[in-house]
């Protein structure tokens, strides 16, 4: 059972890695707008989008999950800081909120490991 729950955890948090690089690649003015917020180059999407990609499909595959989670962590903290530029708009502050339980989780998966469903690198 908790190999499962791992199994669909890892998924799950896979799974908003990879609905981020499709978001990069569907409206990447979006994600531009966010970037010009704190006076940073658009072109940082595609690196964010290739990054989103690795760590989504590692996850899911549960290879390198360990470093891969940490990362992940990592991204999640760091995106948040553009929703808290948002700062007048509640709900920024709830995304950013957000970001940092979700990092959470990625954090949990780097201490736990993958679970036996996982394709080991």
């Amino acid at each position: 059972m908790n190999d499962a729950l791992v199994l669909v955890g890892r998924l799950l948090l896979a799974s908003l890695m990879l609905a981020g690089t499709v978001q990069k690649i569907a409206s990447p003015a979006d994600a531009q707008a966010l970037l010009a917020l704190a006076a940073l180059p658009g072109w940082l999407i595609w690196p964010a989008a290739l990054f989103t990609t690795v760590a989504g499909i590692g996850l899911a595959l549960g290879v390198a999950t360990r470093p891969l989670a940490v990362l992940a962590a990592g991204y999640c903290v760091l995106t948040s800081s553009f929703h808290i530029l948002l700062g007048d708009d509640p709900w920024q502050i709830t995304i950013a909120v957000k970001n940092w339980v979700i990092a959470g989780g990625y954090l949990v998966l780097a201490a736990h490991g993958p679970g036996r469903f996982a394709i080991r690198a």
